[in-house]
């Protein structure tokens, strides 16, 4: 378990298919930085789907709920899409997974197998941090 601090965000949120979290990642840097926006960590999907079948049932028919985001250092201007808020802190879990998206199955479950072992519960959206450019990583 982590202790996550709250931090200030700028995101996107909308139903749809997975597959677009990379195209809506680059529309939301695309906007942050001419924006000029000082980015202070690294992009976030939020996964709101509390377990890997409804996520399945939820992509499929293409009403998964998709929110993406980047932490900033202040504010910058929102539009119909890209809004600025402070992204709740917390004890969390924090697991790994190295390898290609699609490959992550193992891992969630993995994680959901811990948190039942372990007594813990989901409480609000899972979050996926990228440490590398999902562009290019087979999620177009």
């Amino acid at each position: 378990m982590i202790d996550e601090k709250p931090q200030l965000v700028a995101g996107m949120r909308r139903k749809g298919h997975y597959r677009e979290i990379a195209e809506m990642l680059a529309s939301l840097f695309e906007y942050a930085m001419s924006c000029k926006a000082i980015i202070v960590g690294h992009p976030l999907f939020l996964y709101h789907e509390k377990s890997v079948e409804e996520a399945k049932r939820a992509d499929e028919a293409g009403n998964a709920d998709i929110e993406v985001c980047v932490p900033i250092l202040k504010n910058i201007p929102e539009n119909d899409m890209i809004r600025c808020y402070e992204l709740a802190g917390g004890k969390m879990a924090k697991t790994v997974h190295k390898g290609p998206y699609q490959e992550c199955e193992s891992t969630y479950m993995e994680l959901f197998d811990w948190l039942q072992k372990n007594n813990h519960k989901i409480i609000g959206p899972i979050r996926e941090g990228y440490v590398n450019d999902p562009s290019t990583a087979g999620l177009k």
